[in-house]
């Protein structure tokens, strides 16, 4: 075990896992990014239409703190993958709450 990472060991293994793990690593920023841009088309219907009657403010408190907490965990930890997801995840759901607190009815 290796940084708590079980390593396969064939021919080439650790090359070959490590290589894996980029990958991975590559797959995981960009879902992140993907999921964190899901808040962007909410912001811009409610900057749109000028309502935010059917968004639940309670639930955007919850997700713009949980994105600004794992940004910032992200910088303290230094882990990239963490900080490109989640800086474009505090921006979106901090838009979709600000936005719905401007705009709502």
């Amino acid at each position: 075990m290796i940084g708590g990472m079980a390593i396969k060991m064939i021919s080439g293994g650790l090359i070959e896992t490590k290589n894996k793990m980029e990958i991975f690593k590559i797959f995981v920023t960009l879902m992140g990014i993907v999921m964190s841009l899901g808040y962007y088309p909410q912001a811009y219907k409610i900057w749109k239409s000028k309502s935010a009657t059917d968004i639940s403010i309670p639930a955007f408190i919850i997700f713009s703190s949980g994105t600004l907490t794992w940004f910032i965990y992200g910088i303290v930890i230094q882990d990239k993958p963490i900080i490109v997801s989640f800086v474009l995840g505090v921006i979106g759901s901090w838009a979709v709450l600000i936005l719905a607190l401007i705009h709502k009815k």
